[in-house]
């Protein structure tokens, strides 16, 4: 009689635990691939390494496309990588083409610049070049398409912060170009920003700072759940720590990207918080 009461309690508590692990499993929040990350170092950062680190663990971020100005802060995230303190973040270097903030003006019309992204690449580990600013006609200069042509050259994916007029002149450029859009246009419309993803296939879009994805509860608006819908493989997520705020807000925006990418479907959320990145910059065998 003992015995079997016994066996009863036990089976029991394997239901109990059996229902249980789907549940901790489904609460367990959605890894993100940061895919606009900036660590500046002027003159140092805003975290050190070992607290950037833990900020992305707790985040569950475990990936990042990394660039800094100048690129002493990508250096040191690699450092951290190829040193064994960075276990479990995959960190995917992006040259940025700039040594001190003015150069964000005057970058596409100077020629040591372009000396610095060939003298940078040789450290062998970049795979792509960016963020870099541009709008409207100031990307159809010389030293942009030389730039351009590098990237392509390199196999190199270009981070461009930039109008569509600009992202369009990039692709002129050569048409081989792989741009992922910083930002997607900020406020540019949905229809504009579709027409922009059918027209160049090679074009990925970056989410931080786009308005318009959610309305003020919260909810996913009709327009661009129908363009993640339409287009699952070529949205990214980023932070833009751009500034210290940034940083300091990091887990809410991580907050604000999970609380939209639960109101669509498992397999299109899984492809826009880390599947495409994943697929973007996985090495070549």
């Amino acid at each position: 009689m003992i015995a079997r009461v016994l066996a009863r309690a036990a089976a029991a508590a394997a239901v109990v635990l059996l229902a249980a692990a789907p549940l901790r499993a489904a609460e367990e929040p959605i890894e993100i691939f940061d895919a606009h990350l900036h660590y500046n170092w002027e003159p140092k950062p805003f975290y050190d390494v070992d607290q950037v680190l833990a900020l992305f663990k707790k985040h569950r971020v475990t990936g990042i496309l990394a660039t800094s100005r100048p690129n002493d802060g990508t250096h040191a995230l690699m450092d951290a990588t190829r040193g064994g303190k960075a276990a479990g973040l995959w960190v995917v270097p992006f040259l940025r083409p700039y040594r001190v903030r003015p150069d964000i003006q005057t970058w596409f019309n100077d020629p040591t610049i372009f000396d610095l992204i060939q003298d940078e690449y040789k450290r062998g580990y970049y795979r792509g070049l960016g963020e870099f600013h541009l709008s409207g006609k100031a990307a159809d200069t010389e030293w942009v398409k030389k730039a351009v042509n590098f990237a392509v050259a390199h196999d190199l994916y270009l981070h461009a912060h930039a109008d569509d007029e600009a992202v369009e002149i990039l692709m002129r450029h050569n048409p081989r170009a792989r741009i992922i859009w910083a930002h997607t246009g900020f406020g540019l419309s949905s229809a504009r920003v579709a027409a922009m993803l059918a027209t160049y296939p090679q074009l990925w879009g970056e989410l931080s700072y786009r308005s318009g994805i959610t309305a003020n509860s919260g909810q996913l608006t009709p327009e661009w759940r129908g363009l993640f819908e339409k287009y699952p493989d070529r949205f990214l997520l980023g932070s833009d720590t751009w500034i210290s705020e940034r940083w300091a807000s990091y887990g809410a925006i991580m907050a604000e990207y999970r609380g939209w990418l639960k109101q669509l479907p498992p397999d299109v959320a899984k492809q826009i918080a880390h599947g495409n990145a994943r697929r973007l910059f996985a090495e070549k065998n």
